[in-house]
This record gives structure tokens, C-alpha cells and sequence, in this order.
């Protein structure tokens, strides 16, 4: 018999670590975010460009960190791009992602009103990573985000849960560890396989009518495993894998989100399927 109460918090701690090792450590928040373009409220999309676009970090990332490469790449290509700060505990500075993702779905809902009120436009774009891919889908299922979103892009996101290769599986041989996650850090709980959240989330289908959903996977994912469970089911659904498109390409879950330029190139033909390129290894220097 393992002497759980001893074992416990070092597994949970283990949890947590895992996850931490998947961001970039937080040096900054919202309000250091470039004003220019990029969170610049001012900004008006183009006829071009006629959707303001809406990034949402993943789990302990933050509205600047994760978007230190794709708001300027985005923001070069013409966008209105805007970030957000969502899930924070009290208590826990920088790293957000973390409180209960249905409050973390009414703080986008909310931020998504802010950011079409400021530029005019009738409809949103959203992309996510990780977390940020995913919880979108229950604003857009349940708080009346569908009328409101163009396009969802996740770039690795956990849309049916993430074992972190397989290291929450072992959480039913230690009684109390679910228990003790869902407490402290109700973000990390939710996005547990077969979670209450996710259950409701996905039951009766991945998608909802009128949105345009794309994810970009990664086969090298540590972390939204096995990557296969990143994929959706629908009528309105591209689901892309990244050595697919280059096989040569090595990211895995920070990476594709936080600097990998094929990965960007196939947001932006998300974003405007109409003007959309290949995508290719040559993408890196596009």
C-alpha cells in the first residue's frame, strides 16, 4: 500500500511543475503590452482585414508572453490584433489560466464586447493556445459567442483534455490528488480527460453552426496528448498537423504557439482562407 499521504503533494507538485515547463516564465503583463497595433484600441480593421483578431493564452501564460511573436506577425499582415488576461487566482501574480474555465469563458465574453465596441466591427476573431484554444469553445457554445466569432484557431489546443503524456493517469492511485488540483488550481482540473467541464463542454458535438473552427496540431506534443485529441469533429472543421505541412518542423506545445512561423503561416490562412498560401517549410522565412 503506497503511503499516499506522503506521495501526494510531491505528485501534485510534479503536475504542476509539468505544466510550468510548458510556458515561458512570465516577465510581464497586460499593461506592458505594445500600444501600437497590437492592444491599440484606436485601431480600425481595413477592408482587407475587417476583423479585429483576439489571442488567448494557454494555461500560466499571459496576455503578452505567449503572443510575443504572433501579435507582430499578425499585426504586420494588417490586423487589429488585442490580448487578453484571463483565469487568475487570487494570490498569484503573472500566472493566469488558472481559476475555473467557465469564469475564464464570461472574462473573454466580456473582453470580445470591449474589443468590437472599440473598433465597429460586427464579428471577432479568436486565437488560442493550449487552454486558449479550447475554452473559447464553451464562450462560443454557452454564452452566446457564435454570433459574435468568425473563426476559431487553436494552435495546440486541449479541446478533449490533456494527460501531459500520460502523467494524469496516474492521479486515480493517489486518493485525494484530483481533489487537491480542483481546490488549489480549478484551470488544471478542468482540462483533466473526462473533467465535469469537458464533459459538458463537448457533449453534443465539438462544434456550433456559423463558426469557422481550425486547429493546428503538433505530433510532438507533450503536454494536449495523445495529439489526436486536439482534432474536432464537425461540419465547419480543419484540422491540420503540422508535419504535415513540414515534416522537417520539431515544435511541440510551447513551441508552435509562441515562435513557430509555419505554424503562424497557417493562422493567417485561417484568417483569410480566401487569400490563403501553402504552407511549407519555406513558411520559417515568409
Amino acid at each position: 500500500m503506497l503511503p499516499w499521504k506522503r506521495v501526494l503533494r510531491p505528485l501534485t507538485a510534479l503536475l504542476f511543475a509539468a505544466a510550468v515547463a510548458t510556458v515561458p516564465a512570465a516577465t510581464a503583463h497586460a499593461s506592458s503590452a505594445p500600444s501600437s497595433g497590437w492592444n491599440d484600441y484606436s485601431c480600425r480593421p481595413s477592408a482587407a482585414h475587417p476583423r479585429p483578431v483576439i489571442l488567448v493564452h494557454g494555461t500560466l501564460g499571459n496576455s503578452v508572453d505567449n503572443w510575443l511573436s504572433l501579435a507582430p506577425y499578425l499585426e504586420d499582415r494588417g490586423y487589429c490584433v488585442f490580448s487578453l488576461d484571463y483565469g487568475q487566482l487570487s494570490g498569484v501574480p503573472l500566472f493566469y489560466g488558472l481559476g475555473p474555465i467557465d469564469k475564464s469563458a464570461e472574462q473573454l465574453s466580456t473582453y470580445v464586447d470591449k474589443v468590437l465596441s472599440a473598433t465597429g466591427a460586427a464579428k471577432a476573431d479568436l486565437v488560442g493556445h493550449s487552454q486558449g484554444g479550447m475554452m473559447p469553445r464553451y464562450y462560443l457554445r454557452f454564452l452566446g459567442g457564435a454570433a459574435k466569432v468568425n473563426a476559431l484557431v487553436g494552435l495546440a489546443p486541449d479541446n478533449h483534455g490533456a494527460t501531459i503524456s500520460g502523467l494524469t493517469n496516474l492521479l486515480p492511485y493517489f486518493p485525494g490528488a484530483a481533489d487537491l488540483i480542483k481546490a488549489s488550481t480549478p484551470g488544471l482540473a478542468d482540462q483533466i480527460p473526462d473533467s465535469a467541464f469537458l464533459a459538458k463542454l463537448n457533449a453534443g458535438g465539438d462544434t456550433v453552426p456559423g463558426v469557422h473552427y481550425t486547429v493546428i496540431a503538433t505530433k510532438y506534443d507533450e503536454v494536449a496528448t495523445p495529439w489526436q485529441s486536439q482534432y474536432l469533429s464537425g461540419s465547419d472543421v480543419h484540422n491540420v498537423l503540422l508535419q504535415n505541412l513540414c515534416s522537417l518542423d520539431l515544435s511541440e506545445h510551447v513551441a508552435i504557439g509562441l515562435f513557430d512561423r509555419i505554424a503562424f503561416h497557417e493562422v493567417a490562412n485561417a484568417l483569410d482562407p480566401a487569400h490563403a498560401t501553402a504552407t511549407s517549410c519555406a513558411s520559417a522565412f515568409s
